[in-house]
């Protein structure tokens, strides 16, 4: 029987072409938590590319802009050419754009290979979800999500130990170069493990609805991402927002009329899909801007190099490790709304507790908070990500895996850019005493950012001293606040979880409109059965 049109049966080498797709994440993600480790090295004339402030920035979000903006299209793409050819046109990109990082000889040029790289990025994300859904059946998908959302949180935190290990004792090009022979062994292990799928009733393509979806993402998050640099009040950014958001309601009004959506938008009035894919988005707006001002905290207030930020971040792993795996067990017993509500919950509690950090707080203070923090996310992800993913039938899995993977990218960056801009909003108006004495050509500089005050009072020599000092406290005041924020929005999540999400005894419905053949329509039943 073809593979592309064979009931959901399990792989005999599933956890084999698990291991090949964890390992193909990890790539992806680590490339990008090792960039925010090499930024003043790459700021460095003599030992980097001399980069400025903004070409830095640009190096960060040329990737994310449009990583974000094909997400959707290329796991619905995904599902119709193929997800094992997509998976390796993805690594192949990906490997071609780290080795022109690498040797890229000005920040243009690094800017555009990062652009490139987001494209690989897009290709290779939602097809390895979708990869999984398709090669394990109901019974054990939970725990393979887990695993797969595990190793997200392992990136996160040994990407910045790894870039620092790079930059330490080679050149800045290593933390590029590094992805290259990682990814020649994967795509190997992918052509000989993993099977290929798709879906075998793709219908016409919906051109105007992957149009108005990439057009909709792009403007919207190019918008996020200015705002957060420089500002919401500008017109350019309020105009970029506002035609990403009029864009994706036409793409939503598309899609409800189209006889060959991209995204059948009645998977929204099924509560347990919306609101997983809410938790999602919630949890990653207040954990990915949390985490942005913490390193920070560490590297600049704490003096803490690359190398240490990034130990002090392994906790993070350990409680994404341990705890994402176990998922699955704890989901069977409590339900996917007791579990995830637990685990919202606890990250708020976190998040207070972050809320509290001072110049001398106890560093082991900051490593039970990172680890309380991925054991918070292991207990959201796995069984939200694993309800949206059993929403779907298995061969329209890439439209459920671009749909959560798409919305934790625009919620990443929109915490980032929210969360930090509250952070810089307080910490000028906290700064402003001490920065008054200092001559008009710093001034601005050192009130903008904590960064800028440091590298300020490097020039003033012992006289800087009180401005590190007064940089610090402004710091550590703005980012109780943006705590208090993240611990809100967790508190939302939780809210939207206990009220929407069903309990370990309730019935699972099934998804509207779909129509599918009975059978497939009794294996969501089932799949659903495992998460509810």
């Amino acid at each position: 029987m073809n593979v592309e049109s064979a009931p959901q049966t399990a792989n005999p080498r599933r956890w084999a072409i698990l291991a090949v797709l964890v390992v193909s994440l990890l790539v992806v993600v680590l490339d990008n938590t090792v960039l925010n480790v090499a930024m003043r090295t790459l700021a460095d004339p003599v030992h980097g590319l001399g980069a400025t402030q903004s070409q830095l920035e640009w190096a960060i979000n040329s990737y994310t802009l449009v990583f974000a903006g094909l997400l959707f299209s290329f796991g619905v793409l995904g599902d119709r050419w193929g997800r094992k050819r997509f998976l390796m046109l993805g690594l192949l990109a990906f490997a071609a754009s780290s080795l022109l990082s690498a040797y890229s000889q000005d920040p243009g040029q690094l800017i555009a290979a990062r652009a490139l790289m987001g494209v690989g990025g897009a290709a290779i994300m939602p097809v390895t979800l979708s990869i999984i859904a398709n090669v394990f059946e109901p019974r054990e998908r939970p725990k393979a999500i887990g695993i797969w959302a595990g190793a997200v949180g392992l990136a996160v935190a040994i990407g910045p130990l790894l870039g620092g290990f790079l930059l330490e004792h080679y050149w800045w090009g290593s933390v590029f170069l590094i992805n290259v022979p990682i990814i020649a062994l994967g795509l190997i292990a992918v052509a000989v493990l993993v099977p290929e799928s798709r879906d075998p009733r793709p219908g016409r393509i919906d051109t105007p609805g992957v149009l108005l979806s990439v057009l909709g993402l792009v403007a919207l998050v190019y918008g996020i991402v200015d705002g957060g640099e420089h500002g919401f009040g500008r017109a350019s950014v309020l105009g970029s927002i506002a035609l990403g958001v009029v864009v994706l309601a036409a793409f939503i009004w598309w899609e409800a009329r189209t006889t060959h959506p991209s995204l059948d938008v009645r998977l929204f009035r099924n509560a347990r899909f919306s609101a997983s894919v809410t938790a999602v988005g919630l949890i990653f707006f207040a954990a990915m801007g949390g985490l942005f001002f913490i390193s920070f905290y560490l590297q600049l207030v704490r003096g803490y190099s690359p190398m240490q930020t990034g130990a002090l971040l392994v906790p993070f792993a350990v409680g994404q490790l341990v705890f994402s795996p176990l998922s699955s067990t704890v989901v069977k017993r409590f339900g996917v709304r007791a579990t995830a509500a637990t685990g919202l919950l606890l990250a708020a509690a976190t998040f207070g507790l972050l809320s509290t950090l001072q110049v001398d707080t106890p560093v082991w203070i900051v490593a039970v908070s990172f680890f309380l923090l991925g054991t918070s996310m292991a207990n959201v992800m796995p069984p939200a990500t694993n309800t949206i993913m059993a929403s779907l039938p298995r061969e329209k899995a890439g439209v459920g895996s671009a749909v959560s993977n798409t919305v934790r990218q625009v919620a990443s960056a929109l915490g980032i850019a929210v969360l930090g801009s509250i952070v810089a909003g307080i910490y000028r108006d906290r700064v402003e005493g001490a920065t008054t004495a200092l001559p008009p050509a710093v001034r601005d500089v050192a009130g903008e950012s904590i960064s800028g005050a440091y590298g300020v009072a490097e020039r003033l020599g012992a006289a800087g001293k009180s401005l590190t000092v007064a940089a610090d406290d402004a710091f550590v005041h703005a980012m109780h606040w943006a705590s208090i924020g993240s611990a809100l929005v967790a508190l939302v999540a939780a809210a939207v979880v206990l009220r929407w999400m069903p309990g370990r005894a309730e019935a699972a419905p099934a998804v509207p409109g779909q129509g599918h053949p009975v059978d497939d329509r009794s294996h969501r039943d089932a799949e659903l059965a495992q998460v509810g």
